[in-house]
């Protein structure tokens, strides 16, 4: 069944987010080059403890929430700058451990399957307990927030009757005739490929690659049936724009994903930790719903334009 889109966003992935929500539109607004070439400055103060590099995953809700870690470490006085933009957590990751950067949002059930693939945990306060003693030396996680952006296998609601399909279990009867996008990566993570057939016995017929982390490649592939499915991440308003349907994931294939600091502690300072902190305690994940319609919706702000309005709002920065 083809359908036209109304208005479209997204991450994450969205990662990953989105992952991520993750979006074509939204990613060129981030600048091309080298995404570790020299940061870009998101303001400037009197740190004791040296400026911090905010890195951000290749969709448009890290980038988002990248700059707003900048933001409010600016505003507490630590100096901040950004690289948006360096790619999957395949890659951020290493750039954290390198010092290339100094912290990133990541989402916590995929930061510690990323760790340990064999990790068990997916509720979120376990994730959170277990990160501490899988991270490499070095790394370190600061307060996750409430806001949770997660990984969803999504269908058109006319896929969804076509099948009788309301979650993943209903989905592994059809697996084998079903064309699925996703970013590469996809086919070879935990929770893809190989925790879609561990858990469920699902084996699509094949995986349709796209980097736009769920954005608006992927939902134009979704909504012309030349896939039937697609990962696309539960903060991207695209799913209640386009009557989609997020399919009930029973056996967790999918872990708890709140959003939090991942860091090097080699710069890391009490007070750059607080300004941190203080935003984990209020973002939720209607903010980041919101804040990804900002960007990747009609509005077409810029990340750093969509984080400062937060900032503002939240009373971090005055």
């Amino acid at each position: 069944m083809k359908k036209t889109a109304r208005t479209t966003i997204t991450r994450r992935g969205l990662a990953g987010l989105a992952a991520g929500v993750g979006i074509a539109v939204a990613l060129s607004a981030c600048g091309g080059g080298d995404p570790l070439s020299t940061p870009s400055t998101t303001g400037t103060g009197g740190s004791t403890g040296g400026s911090l590099v905010v890195g951000s995953a290749d969709f448009p809700e890290s980038q988002i929430v990248a700059e707003i870690y900048a933001g409010a470490l600016t505003a507490a006085g630590v100096t901040a700058t950004t690289k948006p933009n360096i790619g999957s957590r395949e890659i951020y990751f290493k750039a954290v451990q390198d010092g290339s950067v100094d912290l990133v949002p990541d989402y916590s059930g995929n930061l510690l399957s990323h760790v340990d693939p064999e990790a068990a945990e997916v509720s979120a306060d376990d994730i959170y307990k277990a990160l501490p003693g899988k991270l490499p030396d070095g790394l370190a996680v600061l307060e996750a927030a409430k806001a949770e952006s997660k990984d969803a296998m999504v269908v058109t609601k006319a896929t969804a009757e076509k099948y009788q399909l309301k979650s993943i279990e209903d989905l592994a009867k059809v697996c084998k005739d079903l064309t699925m996008a996703a970013p590469a990566t996809f086919e070879t993570r935990a929770y893809g490929f190989p925790g879609l057939k561990a858990n469920y016995g699902c084996e699509l017929k094949a995986l349709k690659p796209f980097s736009d982390g769920g954005g608006n490649l992927t939902l134009q592939a979704l909504l012309t049936d030349d896939v039937q499915v697609a990962d696309i991440y539960t903060t991207t308003p695209s799913i209640a724009d386009n009557d989609l349907v997020v399919l009930a994931d029973p056996k967790n294939n999918f872990k708890a994903q709140q959003v939090l600091p991942l860091y090097n502690k080699a710069k890391m300072t009490d007070k750059a930790k607080e300004a941190l902190n203080a935003v984990s305690r209020v973002l939720t994940t209607d903010d980041l719903v919101n804040l990804n319609r900002a960007v990747s919706g009609s509005q077409k702000q810029n990340a750093k334009d969509a984080a400062a309005a937060w900032l503002k709002d939240k009373g971090i920065v005055k």
